[in-house]
C-alpha cells in the first residue's frame, strides 16, 4: 500500500524557535537587516524552504513571490503569511 501524502496546510503568520536547519531552493534573495535579522525574500511563486525542527520533524514550506523568512539570533524564525506547510516525515 502506498504511503498517504500529507496535504499542504495554509498557515498564516508563524514564528518558531525550534528550527535546527533551513535549506532554501534557488528562488530566494538574502538581505541582512540593520536589526541583525537575515531576511530571505521569495523571488518566484512556489519558492521552497525545507526546515528541520528540534523535534526531528522535517517540513516543506512553500511561499509565493514576495513572501519572506526572517531569521534572528538563537534560531528564531518568522514566516510571512500566507505560506503552505507539509510534513515530510
Amino acid at each position: 500500500m502506498a504511503a498517504k501524502r500529507q496535504p499542504n496546510l495554509r498557515e498564516n503568520q508563524v514564528y518558531s524557535n525550534r528550527v535546527v536547519r533551513s535549506e532554501f531552493d534557488n528562488n530566494w534573495r538574502t538581505v541582512v537587516l540593520q536589526s541583525g535579522y537575515v531576511k530571505y525574500i521569495a523571488l518566484r511563486n512556489n519558492a521552497k524552504v525545507t526546515v528541520i525542527l528540534t523535534t526531528g520533524l522535517t517540513k516543506l514550506l512553500t511561499f509565493n513571490k514576495g513572501g519572506y523568512v526572517l531569521v534572528g539570533s538563537g534560531g528564531v524564525s518568522h514566516y510571512s503569511k500566507p505560506h503552505f506547510a507539509r510534513n515530510l516525515n
